[in-house]
C-alpha cells in the first residue's frame, strides 16, 4: 500500500492532515482516506517548515496501520540545499526510523535544490521529485506511473482537494 499525505492550514493555529492510501502506483481510486484535524499548530518558522508540518503528519500516521505501507509521498521536498539540508521528507523518514521510503513531490521550485523534474500531461510546468530510502530514478518512475492526464496525478489532486474540505 502507498500513502500520500498533505496538511492544509485553515488559519494560524488549525490544520487538517489527510492521507490517501492506494494499492498500486497505477491505481485510479484510493483504497482508503484518513483525516485528522489538529488544533494549536505551531507557528511557521522560516527555514524550518517541518517543525510545523511534521507533528500534524505524525498525528495522522497514528490512525494508519503502517505495517501495510511500503512508500510515503509527501507534498514537498525530502532534501533542500542540494541534498545538504533535511527537508520535510527526510525529517519524516528519520521519525519513522527509516522503515518506509519517502518520495517528495513538490509543485514549486526551490531555488537551491537539485530535484528530478517530471512533466505530466501537456504541462510545461514540472513537478520536482526527491527521495530517501528509494533511488530518485525509481521514485520518478513511480510518480510517472500514477494515473492521470494532467501535471498532477489524479490521487494527488484528490489529496489536495480532501485537505481543503471543511
Amino acid at each position: 500500500m502507498k500513502l500520500a499525505i498533505d496538511v492544509y492550514y485553515f488559519n494560524r493555529s488549525n490544520a487538517k492532515a489527510v492521507g490517501v492510501c492506494f494499492r498500486e502506483w497505477e491505481s485510479v481510486e484510493p483504497a482508503e482516506i484518513f483525516t485528522t484535524n489538529i488544533d494549536n499548530v505551531d507557528e511557521y518558522e522560516s527555514g524550518n517548515f517541518y517543525k510545523r508540518e511534521l507533528p500534524c503528519i505524525i498525528k495522522l500516521l497514528e490512525l494508519i496501520n503502517m505495517e501495510n505501507i511500503d512508500a510515503i509521498i509527501v507534498d514537498g521536498y525530502v532534501y533542500l540545499e542540494n541534498m545538504s539540508t533535511p527537508g520535510l521528507g527526510l525529517h519524516l523518514y528519520n521519525t519513522i526510523e527509516r522503515k518506509i521510503p519517502i518520495i517528495g513531490v513538490a509543485k514549486t521550485y526551490y531555488h537551491t535544490n537539485i530535484a528530478e523534474k517530471i512533466f505530466g500531461g501537456k504541462s510545461k510546468t514540472p513537478l520536482y521529485i526527491t527521495s530517501v530510502g528509494i533511488e530518485v530514478g525509481e521514485a520518478v518512475k513511480c510518480i510517472k506511473n500514477m494515473y492521470g492526464d494532467y501535471r498532477i496525478p489524479k490521487l494527488l489532486q484528490l489529496l489536495d482537494s480532501e485537505t481543503k474540505k471543511v
